[in-house]
């Protein structure tokens, strides 16, 4: 997996959702980051220190593709607007849903 800046990652993401589009899907997951990136210690060791700031793991995969960027607590705001706007922009070929009126509900009103 690829840890990229924020910028890159949603530059990345952007040509990922252009490439789904066409035969495939992708999924984003974020998640609450600590900094640690081993394990827990076994019993008996002493135990990894606690952060003083959490920051949020966001990831991005496609069928060939992964991609990963750390955001800063304080970075979060302008981070999930930018984010906001790729998706809004890589989401407008979705079909429309037709309602299907229950023959009851339509016999009634």
């Amino acid at each position: 997996m690829v840890l990229l800046t924020n910028e890159e990652f949603l530059s990345q993401l952007t040509l990922l959702a252009q490439s789904a589009r066409k035969d495939s899907s992708f999924t984003v997951t974020i998640k609450r980051y600590d900094g640690h990136d081993r394990p827990k210690p076994r019993e008996g060791k002493p135990p990894l220190p606690t952060p003083a700031e959490y920051s949020c793991l966001i990831r991005a995969k496609s069928r060939s593709k992964k991609l990963s960027t750390v955001v800063k607590r304080d970075e979060v705001a302008k981070f999930m607007e930018s984010y906001a706007k790729v998706l809004k922009s890589s989401m407008d070929g979705l079909k429309k849903v037709k309602k299907v009126k229950n023959k009851a509900k339509a016999a009634q009103g």
